[in-house]
């Protein structure tokens, strides 16, 4: 028998300021290291991705930035940091590829998004290039007019 979500979405969070402000070129996905409460807070949903960006560090990628907000009922002994640096699980191939395209000017590397893959949290990464404020122009334009040919063909 196959298990289904009930909520219909596997998406825990997404960062929606990344793709305004940076071209994606490519997307890697990657699995997290995360300590017990961390899980049970990202299955309430409690988690944001704004500000996050991933730290390449001695051929090893660390998630800087996220902030996953501890539940009321974490235990009482142990005092759950928030913002904590956290792990990122990649192949070596995928790693030196990163590596060497943010060593390349005007590269970045951040998290889009949080999500369930068979019960396991997964990271989605990007490799992005910043936007400059005529190219988010542009694109705002383009969007309009995507979505003003879509009523367009609606109405006739």
């Amino acid at each position: 028998m196959s298990k289904k979500n009930e909520s219909g979405s596997n998406t825990i969070a997404q960062n929606k300021r990344a793709r305004h402000d940076y071209f994606i070129e490519d997307t890697f996905e990657a699995g997290i290291v995360l300590q017990g409460w961390e899980v049970k807070a990202l299955r309430a949903g409690r988690m944001s991705l704004v500000d996050s960006y991933v730290l390449l560090k001695d051929s090893e990628a660390f998630l800087l930035g996220s902030n996953i907000t501890p539940l009321l009922s974490t235990s009482s002994h142990y005092v759950p940091e928030a913002t904590r640096t956290r792990k990122l699980l990649l192949n070596r191939r995928e790693i030196n590829r990163l590596i060497g395209a943010v060593q390349q000017k005007g590269y970045t590397c951040l998290a889009l998004s949080f999500y369930w893959k068979n019960g396991l949290a997964k990271c989605q990464i990007g490799l992005a290039k910043g936007k400059q404020q005529h190219d988010k122009r542009h694109a705002e334009k383009d969007r309009d007019w995507q979505r003003e040919k879509q009523r367009i063909f609606r109405i006739n």
